[in-house]
Order: C-alpha cells, then sequence, then structure tokens
C-alpha cells in the first residue's frame, strides 16, 4: 500500500504560485519580488494558496500518518500526564503547576502556609480553552495581600492579551479587561495599583507603560511612560525585595531603567542611568544598594557593580566582581548571607557561591562534559537553601535544593521518563571542535545511542539558532528519544551569534559579521561527516526563526551536504522585512542585523537573504511550516521563499510547506498538540532517511 500511494503522490504536482512581478528599489538596486501578492493577509487568492499548501503537504505525506501515529504514541507516552511542578513559597502561598491525565492545558495551584492545606485552583486552562483552536495564559501575578490575581490571555497566537482580574477568595473574574498588553502586569504595594505593558497595534513593539486602578475604567488608565525610540523596547518588573518597580527601556547594544517605591502612594519614577549607547545593565536590589550586571569600563563579558540606592548614576557604581575575559557573567541571585553567581566558562555553565562575608567561595560541581545548569526559582533572601536545576542530553531535568552552608542537596524532583524502556546508561552525550573557515573553533554537542560505530551510516540531526546572543544549552527531550531510537544521531553546533563561548562569540556573529553564523554551521555539518557521524546522503538540519533564516542560507550555499531541511516559522525574507517598519520587531533590531536604509548593510543583508539569493541549483528535501498568526515572522516570507524554491529547483526532491492557521510563532498550543507537530517533523526526517542516498 505504501508503495502504491509513493507511486501516487509522483504524479501530484504542488500548487502552482501565480508570478506577478513587483518592483522593490533601493540605493539604487532594483530587486523582482514575483511572489510579493502573498503579502495581503486574508486576501481569496492567499488563503486559497496557503490552503493548496496545507493540502499537497498533507497528500504527499499520507504514507507517514501511521509513523507519525506512533511517534506521538511513543512521545506521550514517556510523558507523566499527571505531573506538577515543584511547589515554591512566596508571601505565605505555596504556587505550583499541574497537569491531569489527558489534558492538554495546566492548572495554576496554590496551597496556604504548609503544602498539607487545602489546595486552590487559581485557573484551570482546560476550562478557560474550551471553545478556542488556540489558547495561552501568560502566567499572573497576585497582589500583596493574596486577594486578587491579574492575569493574560491569547486566543489567536499573535501574542496580544488580554489582562483580566479574578478575585481568588470568590472565584469571581471581573468584567474588567484590558487589550493589547504582554500579558503580564505588576501589583504595587497597595494591593489596587498595577502597571503593566501596552504595545503598537501595528508594529507590536512594547511600547507603553500605564498604570490602572482597580474598579475603573481601562479607558481612563494613565499613561506612565511611553518609548519614542522604535529600536527600543518597554517592560516593567518588581524587584525581589518588592521594594521597588522598576521601567526597563531596552535595544540590543543599549539599557535604561527607571524606578519608584513600589508602596506608592505617587509612584513618581526616577531615572536610574540614563541611555548611553553601548552601555548595557540588568538591576537587582538588596538593602541600600542596587547590583548591576554591567558591560560598563568596556567589559564585553560583564562584571557585577553596585550603586546605593540614593545615588545611582553611573559615577557612582564600584566594583563587585571585576570583569574577566574568559567568563561571561549571565546573572545573579542575591540572599540574605550569599551572593550566586552563574557564569559561562569555555561554554559550560557555572555557580559560584560566595558568601558576602568573605568566609566561602566555591563553585557547585557538574561533571559532565556537555551539561546545562541554570539557577531556579529562590523568591526569598532569609535562607541556605538555593534551588538550581540540571539536566544534560542524555540526563533528565532534576530540580535540586542545595543547603549552601552545609554542601548538601536534596533531589526535589526529577522529570520521570515513562515506557519503561528508558535507560540513560544506553545514550552517550559528548562535546566536540570543528574547525570554522577562519580557523576558529567551533564546539558541538553531540548524542546518540551508545555503541554506535562510526562508519558514517547513522542519519544525523543537526540544530543551531545563533542570533541576538542566544545560547542553545544542551538540554534533555523526551521528544528526541524517538529520534534517537531510530537511529539518529543529535548536534547542537553552538555557532557564532549565540553567547555560548561569551560576549564576543555574539558580536562575531552579528551586523557585518552575521556570515560566520552561517558558516560555522557548515563547517560542522562537514566534520560530523569528516569523523564518520553520518554522510552528506544522511545528514539533516533543522532551525526555527532566526535559526530558519540560517537553514535558508545553508540551502543556498551548500545543498549538497543535506539530505533534508526542516525550516520553522523561517525569517528568510531579510530585506524587505528589515526595510519595512511597519512590520512587527523590525525597527528594534536594527542593531542585530543592520539597518538596510543604511547602503552597507543593505548589500551585505542581500547577499545572505535566503529569499534574494534562492538560484539555479539542487535542493534537497525541504519542510517548511509557519503559523498563519505568527507575529514575529510573518507567513508570507516562508510562503514565498517555498513558491521561489520550487521554481529554481531542478532536483528531483520534495518541497513540503505548511501553515498552522490557527496558530503564530510558538506553534500549537496545548502540550499533545504540540507533540503532534513534533511528530511531524520527526516522520518527514525518519522517512528520509529510509530512503537515504
Amino acid at each position: 500500500m505504501k508503495n502504491e500511494l509513493e507511486a501516487l503522490n509522483a504524479s501530484v504536482l504542488p500548487p502552482d504560485a501565480k508570478q506577478i512581478p513587483h518592483e522593490l528599489e533601493k540605493h539604487g538596486d532594483i530587486r523582482i519580488d514575483e511572489y510579493y501578492w502573498m503579502n495581503e493577509r486574508d486576501h481569496p487568492d492567499v488563503i486559497a494558496y496557503l490552503e493548496a499548501e496545507n493540502a499537497y503537504y498533507e497528500q504527499m505525506t499520507a504514507h507517514t500518518k501511521p509513523l507519525q501515529q506512533q511517534l506521538f504514541e511513543e512521545m506521550k507516552a514517556r510523558i507523566k500526564e499527571d505531573d506538577s511542578s515543584v511547589p515554591y513559597k512566596y508571601n505565605g502561598y505555596w504556587y505550583y503547576t499541574r497537569f491531569e491525565t489527558g489534558k492538554n492545558y495546566p492548572l495554576y495551584c496554590r496551597k496556604k502556609e504548609e503544602m498539607s492545606a487545602p489546595e486552590e485552583v487559581m485557573f484551570d486552562n482546560n476550562v478557560m480553552a474550551e471553545g478556542h483552536s488556540y489558547f495561552k495564559q501568560a502566567g499572573y501575578s497576585v497582589s500583596e495581600n493574596n486577594e486578587i490575581a491579574v492575569f493574560g490571555i491569547d486566543t489567536v497566537s499573535r501574542r496580544q492579551y488580554v489582562l483580566q482580574f479574578k478575585n481568588l477568595l470568590t472565584g469571581e473574574v471581573y468584567d474588567t479587561k484590558i487589550e493589547n498588553t504582554t500579558g503580564r502586569a505588576i501589583w504595587a504595594g497597595d494591593n489596587k495599583t498595577i502597571f503593566y505593558t501596552r504595545k503598537d497595534p501595528q508594529t507590536l513593539r512594547s511600547s507603553q507603560i500605564y498604570k490602572h486602578v482597580l474598579g475603573t475604567n481601562p479607558d481612563t488608565d494613565v499613561l506612565v511612560f511611553e518609548e519614542e525610540d522604535e529600536t527600543f523596547d518597554v517592560g516593567v518588573f518588581k524587584t525581589k525585595s518588592r521594594d521597588y518597580i522598576f521601567i526597563g527601556s531596552s535595544s540590543t547594544l543599549t539599557t535604561e531603567y527607571r524606578f519608584t517605591e513600589a508602596k506608592g502612594p505617587d509612584f513618581e519614577f526616577k531615572m536610574l542611568q540614563e541611555r548611553t549607547r553601548g552601555l548595557e545593565y540588568s538591576v537587582s536590589h538588596f538593602k541600600e544598594h542596587f547590583y548591576l550586571v554591567t558591560n560598563k569600563d568596556e567589559a564585553t563579558n560583564f562584571k557585577l557593580m553596585k550603586t546605593p540606592v540614593s545615588q545611582t548614576s553611573k559615577e557612582h557604581w564600584v566594583d563587585v566582581i571585576a570583569h574577566r575575559e574568559d567568563t561571561l557573567l549571565e546573572d545573579v541571585e542575591i540572599f540574605e548571607d550569599f551572593l550566586v553567581v552563574e557564569e559561562r566558562n569555555e561554554g559550560l555553565n557555572k555557580i559560584n557561591i560566595k558568601r558576602w562575608d568573605g568566609t566561602a567561595d566555591y563553585y557547585l560541581p557538574f561533571d559532565s562534559e556537555t551539561y546545562t545548569a541554570y539557577i531556579g526559582i529562590n523568591p526569598d533572601f532569609d535562607t541556605q537553601y538555593l534551588r538550581y536545576g540540571f539536566n544534560s542530553l542524555d540526563t533528565p531535568p532534576s530540580v535540586i535544593a542545595f543547603n549552601m552552608i552545609t554542601k548538601e542537596k536534596e533531589i526535589l524532583k526529577e522529570v520521570e521518563v515513562l515506557g519503561g524502556t528508558f535507560d540513560k546508561n544506553n545514550y552517550e552525550s559528548k562535546r566536540l571542535w570543528a574547525t570554522a573557515d577562519d580557523g576558529v573553533k567551533v564546539p558541538i554537542s553531540i548524542v546518540y545511542k551508545r555503541g554506535i560505530t562510526l562508519d558514517g551510516s547513522h542519519p544525523l540531526l543537526q540544530y543551531a539558532y545563533g542570533s541576538y546572543g542566544i545560547t542553545s544549552d544542551p538540554s534533555f527531550s523526551t521528544s528526541r528519544l524517538s529520534l534517537l531510537d531510530h537511529g539518529f544521531v543529535f548536534a547542537i553546533a553552538h555557532i557564532r551569534g549565540s553567547e555560548y563561548l561569551g560576549r564576543n562569540w555574539y558580536e562575531d556573529g552579528k551586523l557585518l559579521k552575521k556570515r560566520n553564523t552561517f558558516t560555522d554551521f557548515i563547517a560542522c555539518s562537514k566534520y560530523l561527516i569528516f569523523e564518520g557521524y553520518t554522510n552528506a546522503g544522511n545528514l539533516y538540519a533543522y532551525g526555527g526563526s532566526a535559526g530558519g533564516l540560517l537553514m535558508g542560507v545553508i540551502l543556498n550555499l551548500a545543498p549538497e551536504l543535506y539530505n533534508g531541511v526542516i525550516a520553522a516559522v523561517p525569517f528568510v525574507d531579510v530585506v524587505t522585512t528589515m526595510l519595512d517598519d511597519s512590520i512587527p520587531l523590525t525597527t528594534s533590531e536594527y542593531d542585530e542585523w543592520g539597518n538596510p536604509n543604511e547602503k552597507i548593510y543593505y548589500e551585505y543583508m542581500k547577499s545572505y537573504s535566503p529569499y534574494d539569493q534562492v538560484k539555479v541549483q539542487n535542493y534537497p528535501n525541504i519542510l517548511v511550516t509557519t503559523g498563519y498568526h505568527d507575529s514575529q515572522v510573518q507567513y508570507w516570507e516562508p510562503a514565498k521563499w517555498v513558491a521561489r524554491l520550487r521554481d529554481k529547483n531542478i532536483a528531483d526532491t520534495k518541497i513540503y510547506f505548511e501553515t498552522n492557521m490557527d496558530a503564530g510563532h510558538g506553534g500549537a498550543s496545548g502540550r499533545f498538540e504540540a507533540l503532534k507537530e513534533t511528530a511531524k517533523d520527526y516522520a518527514f526526517l525518519i522517512d528520509l532517511a529510509g530512503k537515504a542516498k
């Protein structure tokens, strides 16, 4: 039956996207976009095209439906369906999240004072999601008197949340609704005032901070701060001490904070340190000082400074932890007696524990060659326990309570992998180093079934992101076990554009050095082939969003290295998007990609832009996915790219395109729907590997 389906599919033609040449001119350079018409959202021709692509994808992959179902059942079977998070105590209540068997969405719960107290279900997202094809709650914030919660809801997947209020004592959800927010809000100490962030309705940039008083009409809310620089976003948060509320403005290169006392009543915001281009800092509060993780004084890898609350401008800042050339300082957690520092050295997470009085200074021991460790939720100052998390490519996540005085640790929870077949000793992970075109060593984290022979016969999936300084740490995935158990090797290429090897690793992978991101990935692919982990006929690549841009570039530069590529919500029409300041996120990302209104950035951007560089050549098998309501990468970018790829591809390969008409940048909502999307991706790869060249 399978062979009959494949024979039938061979005669099926993909949708024919009409070409209507549209001229785009900049700096005297003319680009012709024959698929520009797809930009018109909700046009009947656009909807018809997307639906035709979905139908083609469904028909061409129908033979993998049993495999998709098998993978979904495998992945679902590994999950403890009635799972819950480790509770943490805050302001007299234990808070936790739990799931119920067979249900897609979480329940947010709390118990008063003791875990033996009756459970209060604050939000049951399964009930709240009824009638919606997409549902997402953006967390919640509880008033200081523990009575009222403010929460944000998105039922479109456009990341435009509606804020609402719930009385946790009576269960009443108030009629008040505040539209077009980021979904989160901060309570002042008076139990009636909140501060929240509104978005620009067109660009979706977080641009305004408003003050709302409970019980009043949102139309009368007071605009507290508006960020007029289109390259900046704003947000609002409360310090761990609960003494101060901060408004932060940030761009890729620069930050600025204002603060006010959380207790009010006037809420007059004062400047901490006004923006200075290139000066970045984040802020914490402890007693009489603000603590700042900053790159001041050319501290490329950041350092820790402090300043009196009464004198906050940068001339008053003094060093607490000096800058180190070999160590990236990522964050700090402050306790009454201890300072805990999150660092990254040679790519590996480090947690440094220091006593304020200088009597102790040590690192938590981690034995693995490649792993992920991070500071968890620690809401209290006056405790000797640090909560942190640990996992690796072959070790399930654990939440650990560590006694900073006795150095004893207790595993509060280790994620259970159900199904009865998982044994971490059956897998092996390690770190490799490839050599880039310019001689730089690029790290690769890799995992596979223990005992495989490096004869080049194994299928390998290579993943990377490589932008915004975001680091893809080597973490565990129960879903990925399905790939490993089907004989795949999995690799994360820690390419430039992330901060895996420090801030300079990021600086060398953006703006006019962005091509390093792409050539690093290709160098890692060649290394993995050379070392016998796979071969060019059985190598696969995956990336999403800016990682989808990466996929687009490697497809143009080195298509012969890959048998299949998955590009999820890919940012591929770089030049056109970055020239359109009405599109969400464009202006705030000039410091990442460059401003193409300047000729030097225009030309450099065009030289790698996947859509602009598609050419007549042999392309491998490709699966492209997107969400119609995507707020980060508009659906038309991948739609146009797929049409042009098909037009130029001269190989006998398949190019599939699926649009989730109900979802946005993050894909489907609900844990099981997300698993189904993963099962589709894996089925595409496993099917290709079964026919590998």
